[in-house]
């Protein structure tokens, strides 16, 4: 008996094994393929943020008058690696991002048949629900938060005699953190789902902070953003819908467990 415990204990640790074998594998090919684009993709996705023709500007500039100049910002690598260095930090960390619904697949491929019967038909299509609301917010933080970074701290100057320039560590530490952090900040919902699962969370608690919540929103909003309404509304509705989306999935988490005891 004591045996069979154990090599069961075991199996388990071979599947997760193979299982990070597998993710590990899809983020080199997929890194790998990103590292023969990297000067594309620095040129293209990133250092463009500094330009008023990027999308994001042109459409604020269309559609709500207000326009962007271009950013006068001279970067720099002042380490002997450092270009090289972020060019394979950029290639892994979007390795991890596009093989994301890859990985959770993964780890949910483990440990779903952990989970009773009930639980798993309740998590039917996590993966995909999972997937869409990292990438809504890997969008929303490339598209709007992390453009609207750039261009608020490039422009900002305490004295005209201090010229902006930036690293190619902070330029790109501050893009890369904040479109990876927004990713995960979209998936609010799901983790309003578990925790409520789990007991951790409830609906009640949520409501009860929903003003704190908003609060720290608007001061997050306002401070990765310029100094212009129409900027903190854009970057802050979504996150508060997002809250909101949390506390409805609470409600029906835990709607859905006083059914089942009664």
């Amino acid at each position: 008996m004591e045996n069979e415990k154990q090599m069961t204990f075991l199996g388990h640790l071979e599947e997760l094994r193979w299982r990070l074998v597998r993710i590990a594998i899809a983020i080199v090919v997929v890194a790998t393929v990103l590292w023969l684009y990297q000067e594309w993709i620095m040129e293209n996705l990133f250092l463009s943020m500094r330009n008023p023709d990027f999308i994001s500007f042109q459409l604020i500039c269309e559609y709500f008058n207000i326009c962007v100049e271009e950013v006068p910002v001279k970067m720099q690598s002042m380490t002997v690696s450092g270009q090289f260095s972020y060019a394979l930090m950029t290639s892994i960390i979007g390795g991890i991002v596009l093989s994301f619904p890859f990985i959770f697949y993964q780890i949910w491929r483990f440990v779903k048949p952990g989970l009773k019967k009930n639980e798993q038909s309740v998590a039917k299509g996590i993966v995909l629900y999972v997937s869409l609301l990292f990438f809504l917010g890997i969008g929303f933080g490339y598209f709007v938060v992390a453009p609207l970074c750039i261009q608020f701290f490039g422009m900002y100057k305490i004295s005209d005699q201090i010229e902006n320039i930036f690293t190619i560590n902070s330029y790109m530490s501050t893009i890369l953190s904040t479109v990876f952090y927004s990713g995960l900040l979209f998936l609010l919902p799901v983790v309003a789902y578990i925790f409520t699962k789990l007991g951790v969370l409830t609906p009640e608690f949520l409501r009860k902070y929903r003003k704190h919540a908003i609060v720290g929103i608007l001061v997050l909003s306002a401070v990765i953003t310029p100094p212009d309404l129409i900027s903190q509304v854009i970057v802050s509705i979504p996150i508060i819908l997002l809250y909101e989306a949390g506390i409805i999935v609470s409600s029906r988490v835990e709607k859905n467990a006083k059914k089942a005891r009664v």
